[in-house]
């Protein structure tokens, strides 16, 4: 959908220059641009010579680009380059004397904790190595991994990569039809999962979804199963093993052999509430070389940083910032398996605390909750001053939530590095960096050196500022996904085609969403490009709606979609969520939205809603919101509603039930 015709309406002056005393001491500085600028290629090679190769690339990238809508793009990144992804996270750091460095704090939701080093993860790594070489698994075969946060799910990911094993993580609590699917797409030899896990201060048997979700797949060969509940579970003797049986018995080294750059490294797919899900291959040496830079220099990682990515570790940014960028970078990193209000809403305050946490990257959709949950202040009684640098990721930030996180967590005076990427990019690719970039909240401020984003229009030229249009990457970058395992056609159709042919490589890639850029050039996003909602020929971006509405007091978090209307076409729905004891107003909502971005995007409906339909990612689907609205008014007129689809995988599956009793009573 071409957005080039709308305007960016909201309007945000607040700025934070870098603090002088973080600029003396960032890894990166402004010169990094102008260096990248210049030379693209040279700057990607300065970037990837920071990992251990085993054998040095000879050409650093090898572009054939979709010349028009039918060609096929194909990028190799670092060609004739070999090396082993696991020794980079692991090996190299033992090797150099920091064996006894903290690798993983582990905290299990129940309040069980470990601590692994460097060289215990080096041990747990080889010897669950040695257990995929015994189950038959061989380099390029498929291993999906099926666990919730715990150190095993991180041992097995870079277990498969140091045998060149292609894994593919998916989210624990995703239904037995998700997974098959996974399964049957990637044809995985084996499935790793666990008896049970625990999830909102319960323990939940999990085995028997795994067994519903192999059943009669003959390319899956065994099934390992971590013991973490003690349930009760069927088993196929044939088929099942214990991870404790077949690991822990396992030889302690393991000579790691090297793979060519374009190997396989691992699968993630796209999830959503509608289509197939696509299956993105990411493949060895560029992704990490992309995604340890990026962490290195957005985060300003510091040896003795520990670093809180609160991911789930099947989402892309668990595989790039709290598997691969910190762990090869060396640093100490924070994993936990449970849900923030387990068992109380202060869990994420008593973690930082616990271990020190310096850097603390989270999603937006959090971020609002905690403002609903505590108010103006955090609770008394928790020292957060190790905190040196906070991250955001998963969707656009409101500008009163970024806000409220830097005054909050960040005592009013650290960075809030807001990234935008995506699981098709590998990494970051608009990010500030901390000691360089003047911050505005909301904005993902500039790409990152190395990276050509822009805005454009329907024929590919740069907008204006002010104005919105499609946000496009112009050049190959190392972490780009390589195509969709057994689709490069879809690969080609739903990230390429567009801009065929456009500019210096051939080709732009499109990213899916909307936005605009200010006189500055700093990039504000303004959701994907079908969360316009069209008002009697007005295009409105949602996410603009929606931070008008959350800087509103009483408002904590909003989703806004469009829903018929035989007047105008469309018009504004707004789901709310309230912040404090008294529910907000819904002609005072409607005057601040007048106010904040003008008098055609008040809604013209507000529902009171105790939450929000949220992706793992953190995203709320509008298009879930839109179709709870119409499956009530078509309840109303007596009609049956269309089915909403498969919700399962959802991270608040309940948040429908509830959000379908609030429209039935509004």
């Amino acid at each position: 959908m071409d957005v080039s015709a709308s305007e960016s309406r909201l309007v945000e002056t607040r700025a934070f220059p870098p603090d002088a005393a973080f600029a003396a001491q960032a890894n990166v500085t402004g010169e990094a641009y102008a260096r990248a600028e210049a030379d693209p290629l040279a700057f990607w090679d300065a970037a990837a010579a920071r990992l251990d190769w085993d054998e040095p690339w000879h050409t650093t990238l090898d572009w054939q680009p979709p010349h028009d809508a039918a060609s096929v793009p194909s990028a190799r990144w670092f060609v004739g380059g070999r090396l082993n992804v696991a020794v980079n996270c692991v090996d190299r750091h033992v090797a150099a004397g920091r064996g006894d460095t903290v690798a993983l704090h582990f905290e299990g939701e129940p309040g069980d904790r470990i601590g692994v080093t460097y060289a215990e993860l080096q041990v747990r790594v080889a010897q669950a190595a040695h257990a995929l070489t015994a189950l038959g698994v061989e380099a390029g075969d498929r291993v999906v991994v099926y666990l919730p946060v715990l150190v095993e799910t991180v041992v097995i990911t870079l277990a498969c990569a140091r045998i060149g094993a292609v894994h593919s993580l998916v989210f624990g609590g995703f239904s037995a039809e998700a997974l098959r699917f996974r399964l049957e797409d990637s044809r995985a030899k084996l499935l790793v999962t666990s008896d049970g896990q625990h999830r909102r201060g319960a323990a939940v048997e999990v085995k028997s979804t795994a067994d519903t979700a192999v059943a009669g797949l003959s390319h899956v060969e065994h099934v390992l199963v971590v013991r973490r509940t003690g349930h009760d579970v069927a088993w196929d003797d044939t088929r099942d093993r214990w991870w404790h049986d077949v690991v822990d018995d396992q030889p302690t080294v393991h000579d790691a052999a090297s793979f060519d750059a374009e190997h396989p490294l691992f699968l993630i797919y796209t999830s959503g509430t509608t289509g197939r899900p696509k299956g993105l291959l990411h493949t060895s040496g560029g992704y990490l070389a992309h995604a340890s830079w990026a962490h290195w220099a957005h985060f300003d990682a510091k040896p003795d940083d520990v670093h809180w990515c609160t991911a789930d570790l099947a989402w892309v940014t668990a595989h790039t910032y709290e598997i691969y960028g910190p762990l090869s970078n060396g640093l100490t990193q924070v994993i936990y398996e449970g849900t923030p209000d387990s068992p109380n809403r202060e869990r994420h305050l008593e973690i930082v605390e616990r271990y020190g946490v310096t850097v603390y990257y989270t999603a937006p959709t959090l971020i609002r909750t905690f403002m609903t949950w505590f108010g103006e202040q955090l609770p008394p009684g928790h020292d957060l001053s190790s905190i040196r640098l906070l991250g955001t990721v998963g969707e656009a930030i409101n500008p009163a939530a970024w806000v409220w996180f830097r005054r909050t967590f960040g005592r009013d005076a650290v960075p809030v590095v807001d990234t935008w990427w995506q699981s098709e990019t590998g990494a970051a690719m608009i990010a500030p960096l901390p000691g360089v970039t003047t911050l505005k909240p909301g904005s993902a401020s500039v790409p990152l050196p190395g990276i050509d984003a822009a805005v454009v229009d329907g024929a590919g030229r740069e907008v204006e500022p002010g104005r919105a249009g499609t946000l496009v990457v112009r050049r190959p970058w190392p972490g780009m996904a390589r195509t969709v395992w057994g689709d490069p056609g879809r690969y080609r159709d739903a990230y390429w085609s567009t801009y065929a042919g456009h500019g210096a490589y051939g080709g732009y890639y499109v990213a899916g969403d909307g936005a605009t850029r200010d006189s500055d050039g700093h990039i504000w996003i303004l959701g994907r490009l079908d969360d316009v909602v069209n008002v009697s020929g007005h295009r409105l971006s949602t996410i603009e709606i929606e931070s008008a509405l959350v800087a509103h007091a009483g408002v904590g978090e909003a989703g806004v979609t469009g829903v018929a209307d035989a007047v105008t076409g469309q018009a504004v729905a707004a789901f709310v969520v309230g912040s404090g004891a008294q529910a907000p107003d819904a002609a005072a909502l409607r005057a601040e939205v007048a106010r904040a971005i003008g008098p055609v995007a008040k809604p013209r409906h507000v529902v009171l809603v105790p939450d929000l339909p949220k992706t793992r990612s953190g995203k709320i689907l509008r298009r879930l919101l839109a179709q709870l609205w119409t499956a009530e008014q078509d309840r109303r007129a007596g009609r049956a509603p269309e089915p909403l689809g498969d919700t399962t995988s959802l991270q608040n599956p309940e948040s429908v039930e509830r959000i379908a009793a609030a429209l039935s009573a509004a």
